[in-house]
């Protein structure tokens, strides 16, 4: 039961994401992509380390900085390498590759350093999974093979797959809302330069502030609270493979909010991905074996 409930933690963070796209078509003309990711992370970091601090939940005694640094460079350097990734080549193929990557870089990544082998379920689904992805982006229009952007998308789903992994491993150990108030303030301050490099001004602007703030709260702090406790039953593929609902999440949002109009392949593709998603949560709430009993115990916020 424990682990079906992880696995809704994932859902629901991906979801939170899944409406990033949308709060940036109301964003300021001026505001520059880069520059709304370097704002998203420093909004949800000093959100996250203000509340930590007022519950005072951080204890940085013993602290991994070695594991936490990876995973704070992970998330920093996702930002500019998906948003530059898409410039180059556009939102359909630049997303596609970057989020339809991820899960199987996360895949490899674990096999590789946890000596993990993904389950067959874990294959089935994110075949599925990934297929519904390219089905649903089919439709777009704005399709530009870049090679360098292509290797951005690529990298962006690296840093993804190496955020996710290291965090899992964070997670088991210590607070949720700890490691994320950590890893993410420490993100902010290695993207603050952006903050110089780029107009900000529109940050100033009822629009500016609205947009801001559900970029770095809803979508950074809060969802990545979530996720960060999902991935303490969740093994990192499987969470990766699960947040492919951002793009369904997405897509969803701009036929009813936006009034974008899907092909019948985009709408099956939505299907393979809800089927996808739906054999990994039925998955997750078989009873397993507890690994860590020690962790049971483990205080949690």
């Amino acid at each position: 039961m424990k682990g079906k409930f992880s696995a809704f933690f994932v859902l629901f963070a991906a979801m939170l994401w899944g409406t990033t796209g949308t709060a940036q078509i109301f964003a300021p003309e001026a505001a520059h992509p880069i520059a709304i990711g370097a704002a998203r992370l420093a909004v949800g970091g000093l959100s996250l380390l203000i509340v930590v601090l007022i519950l005072g939940q951080l204890n940085l005694k013993n602290w991994p900085m070695k594991a936490t640094v990876l995973a704070a460079l992970s998330m920093a350097f996702y930002q500019p390498l998906f948003f530059s990734a898409v410039t180059m080549t556009g939102v359909a193929v630049g997303t596609v590759i970057a989020i339809g990557s991820a899960p199987i870089l996360s895949g490899v990544l674990e096999w590789l350093f946890l000596k993990k082998r993904p389950t067959n379920v874990w294959w089935v689904s994110t075949g599925l999974s990934i297929l519904g992805c390219l089905m649903l982006f089919s439709n777009k229009q704005s399709v530009n093979i870049e090679p360098a952007g292509i290797l951005m998308a690529l990298g962006a789903g690296l840093s993804f797959a190496s955020y996710t992994l290291v965090s899992e491993k964070l997670v088991r150990n210590y607070s949720s809302l700890s490691v994320v108030a950590v890893v993410f303030t420490l993100s902010a301050l290695f993207l603050s330069p952006f903050l110089f490099l780029y107009e900000m001004s529109w940050m100033m602007s009822f629009q500016g502030i609205a947009v801001s703030l559900h970029l770095g709260i809803v979508t950074t702090g809060i969802s990545y609270f979530l996720f960060a406790k999902g991935l303490r039953n969740v093994p990192s593929s499987t969470a990766v493979t699960l947040s492919l609902a951002e793009p369904l999440t997405a897509a969803l949002l701009g036929v009813f909010l936006v009034g974008e109009k899907l092909s019948f392949i985009s709408w099956f593709g939505i299907s393979l991905l809800i089927i996808g998603i739906g054999l990994l949560v039925f998955s997750s709430s078989k009873p397993k074996k507890q690994r860590h009993p020690q962790l049971a115990v483990e205080k949690e916020f």
